[in-house]
């Protein structure tokens, strides 16, 4: 079968591997169908690898397919049903996997794509309870949104940030995968959304997803904006997940007992908080790394009801350095997602 490996930095190449064997006791076979493309994908692209990486790995976080083939024990699950993958090899049995929190699994063998061989493959076994089904009319290009792009931002604003209608959030990089994903599923709550962008064609684009303000921040300082959107006030939570450049004008952005959730620093790593500030305006502050298992399900029931992500660029195979360059560019408005046929 055909796979997509990272061979040494910066360098993919299109191999052959052999099939995988038959799915074991609580396992599935699953044919991939679409794997989409996220900021990990560039890391890795890019040589920013954790010790436990070894050379050649297959690529691909966040991917969709459907069950070919199941082993005993697997009841919930049924050949030709579509379903969407999650990223982590969990250990199912720890404390923080029995109560659905599978991001803070104890035991985590590491995640695909990075640490252990990814999704850009014709056909893999998994653990079956890995596996969530998939609605009928979702399509393999949505569907393989959900485990990163949709589970992340329904982690970070429902589970964590706790946001609500009526209120106003202000989502940074609005035209990144997140960023669109954010927007929409605010929306759909009943939110108030404020979002920053790089330039005036992604404000257009994110006008036309229901962003009630959209600010340039190559051309205006953000959070001078937000505050005079808000009456000084500030906003009940901001989304964040670009790191250093953005940080101190987020935290200037909240309103006092606002909430801040962040998930990447794509801009640096360490920043600098005013701790009187912090305790003076009671922030709130949540760090969210991925989602749960659960988060997938409920990003597949809202694709199911519309709240569609959005798609950039759809590619093949073999153009994937050209995606992940696009990707490196910042020139997206949404996700890059390569279909395997």
């Amino acid at each position: 079968m055909r796979a997509l490996q990272l061979v040494s930095d910066r360098n993919l190449k299109i191999v052959d591997m052999p099939e995988p064997e038959a799915p074991g006791a609580g396992e599935v076979m699953v044919e991939i169908g679409a794997v989409a493309l996220n900021h990990i994908d560039v890391w890795g692209w890019r040589g920013m690898a954790f010790a436990r990486r070894k050379l050649p790995l297959v690529v691909g976080a966040e991917a969709a397919g459907t069950v070919v083939e199941v082993g005993p024990g697997v009841e919930d699950l049924k050949p030709g049903q579509k379903v969407a993958i999650y990223g982590a090899q969990t250990c199912g049995e720890c404390r923080a996997c029995r109560e659905g929190r599978d991001n803070l699994c104890e035991n985590v063998g590491g995640i695909h794509g990075f640490h252990l061989d990814g999704f850009a493959r014709e056909r893999m076994v998994t653990k079956a309870r890995l596996c969530v089904p998939v609605p009928d009319d979702v399509t393999m290009m949505d569907a393989a949104c959900a485990p990163i792009t949709f589970g992340t931002v329904q982690h970070m604003l429902f589970d964590n940030a706790k946001l609500e209608d009526g209120e106003t959030v202000l989502v940074q990089a609005g035209g990144s995968g997140i960023g669109t994903a954010a927007i929409r599923m605010a929306k759909a709550v009943g939110a108030t959304v404020i979002t920053t962008v790089g330039s005036d064609e992604k404000a257009e684009k994110a006008r036309a997803l229901g962003a009630e303000h959209v600010i340039n921040y190559n051309t205006e300082r953000f959070e001078g904006v937000v505050r005079k959107l808000t009456k000084k006030r500030g906003v009940d939570v901001v989304f964040e997940h670009t790191g250093v450049d953005t940080w101190q004008g987020s935290l200037f952005s909240l309103k006092r007992g606002g909430r801040l959730v962040t998930c990447g620093s794509t801009t640096g790593i360490t920043a600098e908080i005013n701790l009187m500030q912090l305790f003076q305006q009671q922030y709130r502050i949540f760090g969210s790394f991925g989602c749960a298992i659960h988060n997938l399900s409920e990003s597949l029931a809202k694709m199911d009801e519309g709240v569609l992500p959005v798609i950039d660029t759809a590619i093949t195979l073999d153009r994937i350095e050209e995606g992940l360059a696009r990707l490196e560019s910042r020139k997206v408005f949404g996700k890059i997602v390569m279909t395997m046929g």
